[in-house]
């Protein structure tokens, strides 16, 4: 996530609630992407430190938890900008001229400069963000989707040069024999069923078969896969998307929560804060009087209660809306009390890290060398495989 300061209950609801979920599923990874936050707004960077340490702030009070996942700064492993480098050299121009938010994010910000590498660079950036781990899976929006699909182009082309290995066969049967004689069968077994029938099962079965191996290295795991799919050896792991649930909480005024709409509730927002905002907010505009009744799929209000509030309650402000039963600021009220009573036990988490700076220092210390030993891993067989393993 760029560091944009703190967030707000779109990226709650949209974003880091999912992760919260994620991280008892998988080995996440989830990091402040201060270099990304470059290619756009590299021309005053002086917000970005402050926007990193609230933003993680507002990350571990959403219950994003360090002892289920790893947290870091991207500028603090510097494997990224290596991989970066390194694929730059194999990437077409043409791959990232065509992404489709580089002429998006273009026309919408035509006010700046964009005529950067950086800014062109961009989604090769984010592809080494997601291949120095070898990531499996991406949580994405459905527009992001397009940066996944460009990655594991990237990792196929890079696999397709590099991957052939002088001996790559021999090494493959090697390890299959390492494997043990029942292992050893059912492994060629699959791999003939998947390369004369085309069992799309048989791969599925093998790639688990493999993943269960404890007496093959990496090495030859990642070897293996790439035999039995009939290519090289798989240095680079194809990603998939794992398309994020949309939020569906609207900002005050109907539109999407932005910041740059001016239409959000803070996510860590005082709760004097929150009451204020909600019962200004605009609602249907043909309840111009008390006794007006009103249509609530027309009114903003009624777009947070559908997320915030309880079967009971929904059908009150159906009724009452519609009846001109209640008045607009009596169907705010369950809101603004639904609100301040989720965001209590954020305020009581983030408090404890900012009286203590130094143990979010500690957190993502420790992460950045967790996902510095990761990423290593990953950049000894890419140097090796691009003839750049010396003594």
């Amino acid at each position: 996530m760029r560091p944009t300061g703190k967030l707000h209950l779109g990226h709650y609801h949209g974003v880091l609630k999912n992760w919260v979920k994620l991280q008892h599923e998988f080995e996440c990874f989830f990091f402040v992407a201060d270099w990304h936050a470059l290619t756009t707004n590299y021309d005053d960077p002086s917000g970005i430190e402050q926007s990193v340490w609230d933003m993680v702030i507002d990350w571990l009070a959403a219950g994003v938890n360090p002892g289920s996942s790893t947290m870091f700064i991207q500028s603090q492993v510097p494997e990224h900008a290596e991989l970066h480098l390194l694929l730059s050299m194999i990437t077409p121009l043409g791959w990232l001229e065509r992404v489709p938010t580089f002429k998006d994010q273009q026309e919408k910000l035509r006010e700046k400069d964009l005529a950067t590498y950086g800014f062109l660079g961009y989604p090769l950036l984010q592809s080494a963000d997601i291949l120095v781990y070898r990531a499996g899976k991406v949580p994405v929006g459905a527009d992001q989707v397009s940066h996944v699909e460009i990655t594991r182009e990237i990792a196929r082309r890079f696999n397709h040069i590099y991957g052939r290995e002088p001996g790559f066969e021999e090494q493959a049967e090697g390890a299959i024999v390492k494997m043990g004689k029942k292992n050893a069968k059912l492994y060629r077994n699959l791999k003939r069923r998947y390369q004369e029938e085309g069992d799309m099962d048989a791969l599925e079965t093998a790639r688990a078969l493999l993943k269960e191996q404890q007496n093959i290295s990496l090495g030859d795991r990642e070897r293996l896969y790439g035999y039995i799919e009939g290519g090289g050896k798989v240095i680079l792991p194809e990603p998939q998307p794992l398309l994020t649930p949309e939020s569906k909480l609207p900002g005050l005024d109907g539109q999407k929560m932005s910041k740059s709409y001016n239409n959000y509730i803070g996510l860590r927002e005082e709760p004097d804060s929150v009451a204020q905002k909600v019962r200004t907010m605009q609602t249907d505009p043909q309840r111009v009087r008390r006794t007006d009744a009103g249509e609530p799929e027309k009114c903003p209000v009624w777009g947070m209660h559908k997320i915030y509030s309880d079967a009971d309650t929904q059908e009150w402000v159906q009724n009452g809306c519609r009846s001109a039963g209640i008045g607009c600021l009596d169907c705010k009220k369950p809101l603004i009390d639904a609100i301040v009573e989720e965001q209590r036990p954020l305020h009581e988490r983030a408090r404890e890290y900012e009286g203590n700076p130094d143990l979010v220092h500690s957190i993502l210390q420790e992460g950045r060398e967790h996902a510095r030993d990761a990423a290593r891993d990953t950049l000894e067989e890419v140097r090796a495989a691009m003839g750049l393993h010396y003594r």
